[in-house]
């Protein structure tokens, strides 16, 4: 199965939906995609709970009443209500407290909440659907940071988001979603894209994952006058993502490795991102991407064909 496959025999079930990837992969838009494909009548809603503390989520998925807390004039329905009959999506579902782990995994048990400041039970009509950029099984079986029950609740259906990097097949049909969008967000026609431009999109690393991809196409479209967006409205941007990440290096001098991932890497990130950049360079030529790295061919084939093998594995789960 691959993950759009997967998202057709998932979405009609109705179960609670994990997704797991780096930061900027575009699990939002997967979990859009799962609702669209549903068919569920109800509203997609979208909630980054990174940085709430237990009541302010509360507040936010349960609403409350009148009189909850100082400064409660009147009643408030909370974001579940509004997904009443749709989805709702909890990012960065990683940070949550351990209180309010309990009232998550309570919520997905009993399909009940009680708004703030009430004894009266709600039922919970959404489907919920999490996300995060961490890896929750570690969290909570290594260190304990996370509820292990809660964990095999949440991830019902599960969906392991590889980075762009690694699936490069899929920009070209991200491009025509992300120029369609762009050009409706700004009332314009839908302008095309040529395949010269696309084909320089998908030589790119993008460790800044989807999020950087919206980035330039946004900005293409914008600045395209002939709807027809050109090789060169593309290399322009990809030009100062480059100069930038120097600066980025620079600035940081006493740890460049740092400045360069915005983590320090492991080895095996450091290996994908010389290769990435050895085949960026070089158009995709593995045998003069393999001479800039100082491998055989063969060998720099095998691993080629080693990632891709754990990415198909990733996205069969």
């Amino acid at each position: 199965f691959g993950i759009f496959q997967y998202i057709e025999s998932i979405a009609g079930s109705g179960l609670p939906t994990l997704i797991l990837g780096e930061t900027g992969s575009g699990k939002e838009l997967i979990a859009r995609a799962i609702h669209e494909v549903s068919g569920l009548p109800g509203e997609f809603v979208a909630v980054d709970i990174s940085g709430l503390d237990d009541t302010l989520l509360s507040d936010t998925l349960f609403g409350h009443v009148r009189g909850a807390y100082t400064g409660a004039d009147g009643s408030r329905p909370g974001l579940l209500e509004k997904a009443r009959g749709g989805t709702i999506f909890l990012d960065e579902i990683g940070d949550l407290s351990e209180v309010s782990q309990v009232k998550l995994l309570r919520l997905l048990q009993e399909k009940i909440y009680y708004p703030l400041g009430s004894d009266q039970p709600k039922q919970c009509l959404a489907r919920v659907i999490t996300a995060a950029n961490k890896d929750l099984s570690k969290l909570a079986v290594q260190e304990g940071r996370f509820r292990m029950d809660l964990y095999y609740r949440l991830s019902t259906h599960l969906i392991r988001l590889p980075p762009l990097r690694d699936r490069r097949e899929d920009i070209p049909l991200l491009v025509d979603y992300l120029v369609a969008s762009a050009a409706k967000a700004m009332h314009r026609a839908v302008p095309e894209i040529s395949p010269e431009a696309v084909a320089l999109l998908q030589r790119h690393a993008f460790w800044g994952n989807i999020r950087e991809l919206k980035a330039y196409i946004s900005d293409a479209v914008a600045r395209c006058d002939s709807g027809w967006i050109e090789e060169g409205l593309i290399a322009e941007r990809l030009g100062e993502a480059v100069s930038i990440m120097g600066s980025r290096i620079l600035a940081t001098a006493a740890n460049p490795l740092e400045g360069l991932f915005g983590h320090f890497p492991t080895l095996e990130e450091l290996a994908d991102y010389a290769v990435d950049v050895a085949l960026s360079s070089t158009q995709n030529n593995q045998n003069k991407a393999a001479q800039l790295l100082g491998v055989s061919r063969q060998a720099l084939h095998k691993r080629l064909k080693k990632r891709d093998s754990g990415k198909n594995e990733q996205e069969s789960m």
